[in-house]
């Protein structure tokens, strides 16, 4: 597909850069609202439950012994994703010829050449074989299911989306720590719903 110069000289993504500086405040809020949650559930709930003694201080010993726990395990997988890069495609990295076309016995290893002016000059480009795939922003090939990121600027493997809340992408290396401090966050938050 050709863009026209029109359609180009106007960027909607261009904008997205504008989300990187919202990366302090972000981490400061989640963490704003995890002590607002600690001080309602632990300071003014369950803590003056402890000492009235009886069968409520028992329950009570028991939610804030899960919710500790729970808040432990949520603030360790968010800092583990915030800190933890979501991958990145390697310097010059080629597909293999038997990933992508079958050509060659995958016990050789015999690999896909090595520039981009080499694919071209074999006729192997990406609307000869849609699944090589291009990157025209990083000029370097991407694996599957590599997307580029427009705040980041760069490409990410397996990239499920660009999360405001963590300041980073979700991807191959940080998706675990992702789905993690959701559960965490959902079960640290149902005490206070019900």
């Amino acid at each position: 597909m050709h863009r026209s110069g029109a359609v180009m000289a106007w960027n909607v993504f261009k904008f997205c850069t504008a989300l990187r500086g919202l990366g302090s405040i972000m981490i400061l809020l989640v963490l704003g609202v995890v002590g607002v949650t600690y001080y309602a559930l632990v300071v003014t709930n369950y803590g003056p439950s402890l000492s009235d003694g009886g069968l409520d201080s028992v329950t009570a010993l028991a939610v804030l012994i899960l919710f500790h726990f729970l808040l432990v395990m949520l603030l360790w997988s968010y800092f583990s994703v915030v800190l933890t890069d979501p991958g990145g495609v390697p310097p010059n990295w080629r597909p293999l010829m038997d990933e992508e076309r079958g050509d060659t016995d995958p016990l050789t290893g015999s690999e896909f050449c090595n520039t981009g002016l080499d694919m071209q000059q074999s006729g192997l480009s990406d609307q000869a074989n849609p699944r090589i795939r291009y990157c025209r922003k990083c000029n370097q090939l991407k694996p599957p299911r590599c997307h580029h990121c427009s705040v980041c600027g760069r490409c990410v493997l397996k990239m499920d989306h660009h999360c405001v809340w963590v300041v980073n992408c979700v991807g191959a290396l940080n998706y675990k720590y992702f789905l993690l401090f959701l559960v965490c966050l959902l079960y640290d938050a149902s005490p206070k719903v019900s």
